[in-house]
Formats: C-alpha cells, structure tokens, sequence
C-alpha cells in the first residue's frame, strides 16, 4: 500500500558531512540537497545573544577556547569555525541565530535545539520565542530540547510556539509525557524507535520526529510508519527516498 504522507526532511546541523557544521557553507548544501528544514543548536552569548553552536564549549569545531557563554558575541564572531573540518573551510565564522533566520527564513524551515534552558541561561526560552517571531517563523519552527522544563516556558510566552521533547529512551507511555498545552511532538533517537512507539506518539496527538537517520532504507521503514519528521546528516541520500512511494506498514 502506499501513502501520501511525507516526512519533513531536517539537516542535523546542516549539511554537516561535507562542511563544516553549522555554518554557512552547510547550509547552503543542505538546501541545495533539498532539505525541508534545518537543524539548528542554541547556546546563550557573554552578552546574550543567541549563538549557533552544538557544544557549549568552543575547543571542537573552533579555534577558541572556553565556554560559549564567556564570550560576547563579537568575541565569538572572531573565531574561526571552519578550518577544522578542512583547509578550504579556513575562515568560516559563527552563526547568530538572527543571522540564519534573515538568510534561511524564505527557503526552509527550522529545528531549534536549546541545548539548555533558562537554569543555565536565564531569560533564554523569551529571547529564542521573541527571535522567531521578530523573523517571522515561529509558525515554521519547531523548538526541541532534553530540558522539558524550558519547553514549557517556550509556550508560556507564546501558546502556539510548536515544541518537541527531545528523549532517550524506549517510551512507555507517550501522553504522560505530554501534559496538555506543553508538547506537540516527541523527538526519538532512530535506535531505539519501533512502529508502535510511532503509532503510540501519533496516537497520543503528538507528531513524532525521529534522530539521527542516515541510511536509506531506514529512512523508508520510517516514512512508512508515518513520522512527521527525519533529521539527517545526509540530506542528499535521503531526499530521493522521500520523493519516491512511501510505503505503509
């Protein structure tokens, strides 16, 4: 049987297998691949701004040192972002995230991961709600992260903010994680997702958005089991499948 839904394809990082993650360069590969969306990671600047960047520390895919947060953006602005990844890389500098919604905001959507919330950086849940929505894509947004805490901030300062728990583990029971008004989706490592673990977080109202995947046939089982979302380092492997009969279970 074949069906008409189709998964969002979202680029982990951007294109992060052939430039360097989370810059420019890999975004623009992840485009040109035909991605959906891209996944973006947040941290909070010495001087509050929201800054484009997997690790809260700056020595794996910088040539800085230290933590993001004790840095001001300008200082951070400095730093190379590329040459780790290769020489022809040399130069490539962190992203605002102000700076990748201005660029992106006509050609995809976005995933924004709070890699933590406000216990860590006060005061982010509003900066991060009040970007999207100075940018115009909170409706094209989905905010992800592992703290649930911070997500329930997120809808606190804009009810229809959508928002995805990022989880690490066999579910059990879907809804109880999903207390009503918090979530409108589950985030699931691809190891550990089953066909009834989607069917239970569809069950549950809830769309489900499964991490990292990267093979083409799981790709394929996944959109067969009718996943609103894949996020992917191989944008340009996956889109073929996506574009061809999706298959129901």
């Amino acid at each position: 049987m074949v069906t008409n839904t189709r998964p969002l394809l979202v680029a982990h990082r951007g294109a992060a297998t052939v430039a360097p993650e989370h810059t420019i360069p890999a975004y623009e590969a992840a485009v040109a691949a035909g991605a959906d969306a891209l996944e973006l990671d947040v941290h909070l600047s010495a001087d509050d701004q929201l800054v484009v960047i997997h690790d809260a520390r700056l020595e794996r895919t910088t040539d800085g040192r230290g933590l993001v947060r004790e840095h001001t953006a300008q200082q951070l602005k400095r730093l190379d972002a590329g040459r780790w990844f290769g020489r022809r890389y040399r130069g490539q500098r962190l992203q605002l995230l102000g700076e990748v919604l201005e660029r992106f905001r006509d050609r995809v959507a976005f995933a924004v991961e709070l890699k933590a919330g406000s216990d860590v950086y006060p005061g982010i849940e509003e900066r991060l709600v009040t970007l999207l929505q100075l940018y115009d894509v909170a409706d094209r947004t989905l905010i992800a992260s592992f703290d649930h805490h911070a997500l329930r901030r997120c809808r606190e300062v804009d009810p229809d903010v959508r928002t995805g728990a990022l989880v690490v583990a066999r579910l059990i029971a879907p809804a109880t994680l999903a207390p009503p008004g918090v979530l409108t989706a589950l985030c699931l490592q691809a190891e550990l997702v089953s066909a009834a673990d989607v069917a239970a977080v569809r069950e549950a109202g809830l769309d489900c958005y499964v991490w990292v995947v990267n093979d083409a046939a799981d790709a394929a089982r996944l959109a067969g089991w009718g996943v609103a979302g894949l996020v992917t380092d191989r944008p340009d492997l996956l889109r073929p499948v996506l574009d061809g009969p999706v298959a129901s279970p």
